[in-house]
């Protein structure tokens, strides 16, 4: 019979290095630079978004790097919500989570992996969307089954595809630059085309697309009540695999404009395999479709891994079911928080498009990593039980983040009032669920 209780802790420092490295390189590398491109097109802006981007999370992952340490359990945001602004607000995360924000980014994750899976045997995704759509709710199908029948075989997954997609990428920038001399590359493709203009709004448009490709620099903390000795090893791995991802993301887009012109990389949602068909025809298609269908599995995977848990937690802590909180007798893991994450995300998978599942996604999630990190000036001042926490550059690291992060909403609500308004409207739908649901729980805010 199932039981609940605690989860063992079985991930070191570098299975948690290569889960935030695997969460994080996924989809976007491979898929949002064209979009960027369209709205950006003067390559040193370009590259500069990237460098924004990175310099964003990476005063998020100090942050949470600091929150980590204060609370290292199983959970993650939601643990540092429900303690920094009260039970509601950590409920209300958690019912996102359940209701748009894991769901649509396992979704936006499996579909570039079907869709690369097609092409890897030379067949046209847009020409067969329901076998692309079918082989990815089958990698949702895997990557749950891997996880639920152990954190270590999910990490280890996570680990051994995580080495293989660093390398797919250091090869695709290695051979740029010593190659594509000879095929077609050159330094005056980063010269901005005549006639290109944008403008603030186009900025944060692709700020959005940057964001979606570096999301999952703090996923690692959900799993946390499972990292051995938490403490020195979990602040650790978020910020240096946070490191590692913005020097590869930004070597990756370099090597992407030498090889090809902003125009054509606009006009390219696959612009990784255009760069190696330029370099090595037919057979660099084929190995870069198989290395983007590795880095979005390792992704999907070390998502199916992390995320289940904060379900675990809430529900241990009497916030939602109880059945979530169910841990297998034999395999240890919260499977039912598992099969859950999977079947939502399978549904929509076969409803929605890549760009509405990212979209959705970026908007939900955010500002609750903005609510998580202002948690910061407050349980400093409110909760000194929970001991030594220092963040690093406080308070200038964490008030960029929040800064950065209260801009990024309010640009969407301007560009994209409709569907950001619809995205926060089922966000606070969670508010009368807990009312009806959990009054009896409820605590007052600290």
């Amino acid at each position: 019979m199932s039981t609940t209780g605690r989860l063992p802790r079985t991930l070191g420092l570098w299975s948690s290095v290569g889960l935030v490295v695997g969460i994080t390189i996924g989809s976007g590398i491979f898929r949002t630079p064209a979009g960027i491109a369209r709205l950006l097109p003067d390559p040193r802006v370009m590259l500069a978004v990237w460098v924004v981007g990175g310099l964003i999370t990476l005063c998020g992952a100090l942050s949470f790097a600091g929150l980590a340490t204060m609370m290292p359990e199983t959970g993650g945001f939601y643990a540092y919500l429900r303690e920094g602004w009260g039970r509601p607000i950590g409920f209300l995360f958690g019912w996102s989570e359940l209701v748009l924000i894991r769901a649509n980014a396992l979704g936006g994750m499996s579909i570039v992996f079907g869709e690369y899976g097609l092409r890897t045997f030379g067949i046209d995704p847009a020409a067969h969307p329901l076998a692309a759509r079918t082989l990815a709710a089958g990698a949702i199908v895997c990557a749950a089954t891997a996880n639920i029948l152990g954190a270590n075989i999910g990490a280890a997954i996570v680990g051994w595809s995580t080495g293989a997609k660093f390398s797919a990428l250091a090869l695709l920038v290695g051979c740029s630059f010593a190659l594509g001399g000879t095929h077609g590359a050159s330094m005056d493709h980063f010269h901005a085309p005549a006639g290109s203009a944008f403008g603030a709004g186009s900025i944060g448009l692709a700020l959005v697309s940057v964001l979606w490709a570096y999301d999952g620099f703090g996923d690692v903390s959900f799993a946390g009540g499972e990292v051995k000795d938490p403490h020195r090893n979990l602040p650790r791995a978020i910020v240096f695999g946070t490191l590692a991802i913005i020097g590869l993301y930004l070597l990756t887009n370099i090597a992407y404009l030498y090889m090809l012109p902003v125009e054509a990389v606009g006009r390219s949602p696959l612009v990784a395999a255009d760069v190696m068909q330029a370099l090595f025809g037919r057979a660099g298609v084929v190995l870069v479709s198989l290395f983007v269908m590795i880095s979005s599995f390792s992704s999907l995977n070390g998502s199916m891994l992390a995320a289940p848990r904060v379900f675990f937690a809430m529900a241990s802590d009497g916030l939602f079911f109880k059945t979530l909180a169910r841990v297998h007798p034999r395999f240890e893991t919260p499977y039912v928080a598992i099969l859950l994450s999977a079947l939502l995300g399978m549904a929509l998978v076969m409803s929605r498009s890549f760009e509405a599942l990212t979209n959705t996604f970026v908007l939900a999630i955010w500002p609750f990593y903005a609510l998580s990190v202002a948690a910061i000036f407050r349980l400093r001042r409110r909760r000194p039980d929970l001991g030594p926490h220092r963040v690093a550059g406080y308070p200038i690291v964490p008030a960029v983040f929040i800064a950065a992060v209260v801009w990024f909403v309010v640009n969407a609500l301007v560009t994209d009032s409709i569907s950001t308004a619809a995205t926060f409207a089922l966000i606070l739908a969670g508010l009368p669920v807990y009312a009806i649901f959990f009054s009896s729980n409820r605590a007052r805010f600290r």
